[in-house]
């Protein structure tokens, strides 16, 4: 079952779509979401969100700044301060 996925900066949507797994750069150390991960919320570093279409893929890379990740019942959402694919 894929995980529903969106990234957004102050300016736009970025992406809204459904995924195999995100690695976001957490302010603690990186941490993966699939579909179905315990809620919960985290500050993020600057770094490289790394997006895998299906398992086993090579990651798409956005380099992203600052902001927050919420992983809920939803999804997964990561709200950036800036972000460039």
């Amino acid at each position: 079952m894929p995980l529903h996925f969106e990234l957004v900066t102050p300016e736009r949507l970025i992406r809204s779509e459904e995924v195999h797994m995100v690695v976001v750069p957490g302010s603690e150390g990186e941490f993966g979401v699939l579909e179905g991960h315990a809620p919960f919320m985290s500050t993020i570093r600057n770094g490289d969100i790394a997006i895998y279409r299906s398992a086993g893929a090579e990651p798409e890379r956005i380099a992203i700044e600052g902001g927050f990740a919420e992983v809920n019942d939803r999804g997964l959402t990561v709200l950036a301060e800036k972000a460039e694919a």
